[in-house]
């Protein structure tokens, strides 16, 4: 992802800044999606695996990042606490 374009993302909820989701993050999160227990914020399951992400600076919300696109929707956010040993 380009640099520039990370450094004025923000989640559209809290507003906070954004960065890339690591290779560890990344693994737990999919993880839970294999698994199954991993739901968007509007309820519905996360089916398919990440291949990159974006999470908050308090690492409470991941947005998943598509064909290079960042899908900042509020309604598909993945929140880590379902996650229980996300790393914080």
């Amino acid at each position: 992802m380009d640099r520039k374009l990370l450094d004025i993302l923000c989640c559209p909820t809290s507003k906070q800044p954004l960065a890339l989701l690591n290779g560890p993050d990344l693994a737990a999160i999919n993880q839970a999606v294999a698994a199954g227990k991993l739901a968007r914020a509007d309820g519905s399951a996360q089916a398919e695996p990440l291949s990159e992400g974006l999470i908050t600076r308090d690492r409470r919300t991941v947005y998943r990042i598509e064909d290079g696109i960042p899908v900042l929707l509020a309604d598909e956010a993945l929140a880590t606490t379902q996650i229980p040993d996300f790393p914080r």
